[in-house]
């Protein structure tokens, strides 16, 4: 079988184990906001409206398999990206082949949607993403018979879901405190590069920025898209650039990352609104904040002591 037909039936089984996770994870947020998540309530991507129907979950298998499988042509063509780039492009592109006929044929129209809209978009196409890219990387790792990263440990989880939730508070906080403890030599490219002196510069720089934007009337909602996807990307990032950096696989703590962030972000709005009710201000909600997404970014990215760094490298080295 040629290199290409294999990654088509690799990224087959990529695609749907990524369809498969982004129905439950619809699922669960339709439970969670109190009502089904079915094709009759859910206003994207399997809306129903009085005069059509949107595509319903047998598309939408179609269409994340297709997706799965052409991603897995390109890997055999020999685009190799990081789980943490590949996930939330194929994600995007989930989204645009989900929206864009429901946009094109006037079902919905994305101006209209809500941020609870978006978001019960946007997070269900991010897992479809990172679960598709990982799954297919682990496919063929096996099936090429490369020697496998040992997975991730519960410190590692903790440690990622604390970078997520910095990051949720914070879009920078994760990022930043990974630059501030990394260096040039450390293993993988992202810590790498922001472990150098222009890294973390801009970094601090970026992060020192949105302290002050944050406490500003004018700065929009960290829900709307603008806020959330970036949050949700940079806590993914910055989960598997600690994972790689201890030599772990990336898989599991980017996906932590990312729902942490999310989930961080949505309660750090109603704990800001609760201090506003409660001092007339949010300003001591949002300082507290500062704090907290500095503490969990230190407590996310900081260094392994001697001992658990070579416990760390042991499975490696046999």
């Amino acid at each position: 079988m040629s290199s290409s037909w294999t990654g088509l039936a690799r990224g087959a089984v990529a695609g749907a184990a990524g369809t498969t996770a982004r129905g439950t994870t619809t699922y669960l947020g339709g439970a969670v906001r109190g009502r089904a998540a079915g094709p009759e309530t859910l206003r994207n991507p399997w809306e129903r409206t009085g005069r059509l129907s949107a595509p319903g979950p047998l598309a939408a298998t179609a269409t994340g398999v297709a997706i799965g499988s052409a991603a897995g042509v390109l890997r055999a063509a020999g685009l190799r990206l990081p789980t943490v780039i590949g996930g939330p492009l194929l994600g995007l592109a989930a989204m645009a082949a989900a929206g864009g006929p429901l946009t094109a044929w006037r079902i919905s129209d994305p101006r209209t949607w809500s941020t609870t809209d978006w978001v019960a978009d946007v997070v269900p196409h991010l897992v479809y993403g990172v679960a598709t890219h990982a799954t297919l990387v682990a496919v063929s790792r096996v099936a090429e018979s490369r020697e496998p990263v040992p997975p991730g440990s519960p410190a590692t989880l903790l440690r990622a879901a604390a970078l997520g939730a910095a990051t949720g508070s914070r879009s920078t906080a994760g990022v930043t405190a990974i630059a501030l403890t990394s260096g040039r030599d450390d293993p993988g490219a992202v810590a790498a590069r922001l472990g150098s002196r222009a890294g973390t510069v801009i970094s601090a720089l970026a992060a020192a920025g949105e302290l002050v934007a944050d406490k500003l009337p004018a700065t929009p909602s960290r829900l709307a898209l603008p806020g959330l996807l970036p949050r949700a990307v940079l806590g993914a990032t910055s989960a598997a650039a600690m994972a790689r950096r201890n030599q772990y696989d990336t898989t599991l703590p980017a996906l932590v990352g990312l729902a942490s962030a999310g989930a961080a972000a949505a309660l750090g709005v109603r704990l800001r609104a609760a201090a506003a009710r409660r001092f007339g201000s949010d300003k001591p909600g949002a300082f507290a904040e500062d704090a907290i997404a500095t503490l969990l970014g230190w407590l996310g990215a900081r260094r392994a002591g001697r001992r658990a760094a070579l416990i760390t490298a042991e499975p490696l080295a046999r």
